[in-house]
């Protein structure tokens, strides 16, 4: 990144003239305003409306006004946090050394306050969730019935426990963690900390559900890094610290990338939720307006900024101005996103069959073979996921081969195909009839928990990204997957006892439990059975067949042990269900009335294909293994020859010493007998 004038962005010429701490603090005490504001003035402005059009009872203007700022706090928390999260993890751009330690530094004392504010927050909301949702006073706290209604009715106050639970990770991340690997764990507890909120909201209701909520939840997974980013980066600068080049250049990949992903999936969740009405037509439709028009705007300064970078006309006072004004469109989005919660938007007035309540969508034929191969919905977040996976890994091979260096064909098809079959089970008619028919779903948890993850881990993704990365310089790729790897977390992760009772457990916990029935009710609750699905298939076959190697190994005979272990639990489980009287998640399927559904035949089709289809890939592993195995007893003996032939091997050599040894310990022996014994 060119940077005109200073050698470092953020350094003014003029020490004089170098903003200091108030002008962060004024920005922050602006943005604050900003946030605040509209969100309150829209639930005072609704006022009882928006409860009485869906059926609420309106628990007045206090419990009201106090969740909306409850609320507000704990999105502000929540974007600085992260934002600090992401500059400390992957911004940062000293020695490789000093990277692996947590300094005492500006982003860590902004990640230490902002955790606090959305630990307090979030704490706030479990209350008055529950009492604005069930149209209780504060007043109401003093009856002991209400407080056991309240209690009863926990239902929405359920994000807002994982948010107090993800905000105590990061809170004791930012105050106890001392290594780079430290903050990994608080990363991850807070991206799905805010997603919780999102996906059990508006976006759980109307026809077409299914799109909105994956649409949703890629926006958020997007917007709160980039966002949190440009928020750190601004108050950063305004308090008069140094913004080194490779750090600027590293925000404006990390922006650019994660505006594109906002943009793109502002589309369909537009679309979702004006369900066909005109923007103006509806108060939700203005914010819409409103929030398109702010993000275009971040766009536009993000452009700039990259623009002046790569022109070398990228100068101090010009890159505070950006970062301000991308501060205060950040601040302004997520006020209008705070304040669209507090009003229902139009899809929830669409009228919507018991199918597209419960999936989003309707499945009026029977799931035959024609039907499943050609009836295809789209699976919003697994094909997202799959283009992107393909595409950095395809991205990753082409640079190899500029090098000049080779990969295996092999490993790329075998990267792809995976992809491919999650793309089929999770978007064909598989995976649209996964939901009403337990026998199609059946197949698409075999094909996530078996087959793709047998094809994934094939591919060796981690060796390729180790290879194609640097190692050398400030830390980067190379340095965070080195880290990763040999963290403590990892190996505990990794642990074969736990990944074998993960890997059982995908089915006896999951269909024998009443978990299945209530998980069948709502779309992220389905997408994430599929994830658990994939995720535990990979981790289970990366200890087995994996090109990467895992943070614990398994000798080859452990190996065959542990696939020929998980066998018979398949089988049982195939048998188990296929016997059974009882039918699984009878209460969902009964609800949803298919005229075309069997409820006995599917649950004896599931047990076949759960018998079959795990006995057959287990079956192919083994034979993997056994590649895998006489491979590497090749290379070993390869080896040994080349070290014979060139006279360097080291156990020959010291089993040559030793007997040398032997000898000249025996000689002087061997002499002095012979001299006794002469005459």
């Amino acid at each position: 990144m060119a940077v005109a004038a200073d050698r470092r962005v953020g350094a003014d010429p003029d020490p004089a003239r170098r903003p200091r701490g108030p002008v962060a603090v004024g920005l922050a005490a602006g943005c604050a305003v900003l946030v605040l504001a509209l969100p309150l003035l829209t639930t005072a402005w609704l006022g009882d409306w928006s409860y009485r059009t869906i059926q609420l009872e309106y628990p007045g203007a206090r419990v009201a006004l106090s969740t909306t700022a409850a609320q507000v706090g704990a999105e502000v928390g929540a974007v600085g946090s992260i934002g600090a999260l992401v500059h400390m993890l992957f911004l940062r751009v000293e020695p490789a050394r000093e990277l692996a330690w947590l300094p005492e530094r500006f982003e860590l004392r902004v990640l230490q306050v902002t955790s606090l504010l959305w630990l307090c927050c979030a704490t706030l909301l479990v209350l008055l969730r529950g009492l604005d949702s069930n149209g209780l006073t504060f007043a109401d706290l003093s009856n002991p019935q209400a407080a056991i209604y309240l209690f009863e009715a926990a239902s929405a106050s359920a994000p807002w426990l994982i948010n107090v639970a993800a905000a105590l990770v990061v809170a004791a991340g930012a105050w106890y963690a001392r290594r780079w690997t430290g903050l990994l764990l608080p990363l991850a507890a807070a991206l799905v900390a805010v997603l919780a909120p999102v996906v059990s909201g508006h976006v759980l209701v109307g026809p077409g559900h299914d799109v909105g909520s994956d649409a949703a939840t890629i926006q958020t997974v997007a917007a709160y890094p980039t966002l949190g980013a440009i928020a750190v980066a601004a108050l950063r600068v305004g308090s008069g610290r140094l913004l080194a080049p490779a750090m600027l250049s590293r925000l404006l990949r990390l922006s650019v990338a994660g505006l594109v992903v906002m943009v793109t999936t502002e589309v369909p969740f537009v679309l979702f939720t004006l369900a066909g009405s005109p923007p103006t037509a509806s108060v939700t439709g203005w914010f819409l307006i409103v929030r398109t028009i702010l993000l275009v705007s971040l766009v536009a300064v993000v452009a700039t900024g990259w623009w002046l970078g790569q022109g070398g006309l990228l100068r101090a006072r010009v890159l505070a101005v950006l970062l301000a004004a991308g501060l205060v469109l950040a601040t302004a989005w997520s006020a209008v996103s705070v304040a669209m919660t507090r009003v229902p938007p139009p899809q929830y007035f669409v009228h919507a069959s018991i199918a597209e309540v419960y999936l989003g969508f309707e499945t009026p034929l029977p799931p035959t073979a024609q039907v499943l191969f050609t009836q295809w919905r789209p699976n919003v977040l697994f094909g997202a996921m799959a283009a992107l996976a393909v595409g950095l890994y395809l991205c990753g091979t082409w640079r190899l081969h500029r090098r000049g260096d080779r990969w295996p064909v092999g490993r790329t098809l075998a990267w792809v195909l995976g992809w491919l079959t999650v793309v089929l089970a999770t978007s064909s008619g598989f995976g649209r009839y996964s939901g009403p028919d337990f026998g199609v779903h059946m197949v698409g948890h075999m094909a996530l928990n078996m087959l793709a993850p047998g094809l994934l881990v094939l591919g060796g993704p981690l060796t390729l990204a180790l290879r194609t990365s640097s190692g050398r310089g400030g830390a980067g790729l190379h340095q965070w997957l080195t880290w990763l790897l040999h963290w403590r977390g990892l190996r505990v992760l990794y642990h074969p006892l736990l990944v074998f009772i993960g890997f059982i457990s995908s089915y006896y916990g999951l269909y024998f439990t009443p978990l299945f029935n209530d998980y069948m009710k709502y779309h992220w609750a389905h997408q994430l059975m599929n994830l658990h699905f994939l995720l535990i298939g990979y981790l289970y076959y990366g200890l087995v067949v994996g090109v990467d190697r895992t943070p614990r190994p398994l000798p080859h005979i452990a190996k065959l042990g542990y696939v020929l272990a998980a066998m018979p639990f398949h089988a049982f489980f195939g048998v188990i269900l296929m016997s059974s009287k009882q039918i699984v998640a009878e209460e969902f399927y009964s609800h949803l009335d298919m005229p075309w559904a069997d409820l006995t035949r599917s649950q004896y089709v599931a047990g076949g294909v759960a018998w079959a289809g795990g006995e057959i890939p287990l079956m192919i592993i083994i034979v993997v293994l056994a590649v895998q195995w006489a491979r590497q007893d090749s290379r070993e003996g390869r080896r040994k020859d080349r070290r014979l032939d060139s006279g360097r091997d080291e156990e020959l050599a010291a089993y040559n010493q030793m007997m040398r040894r032997l000898a000249e310990r025996s000689a002087p022996s061997a002499a002095g007998t012979r001299g006794e014994d002469s005459p």
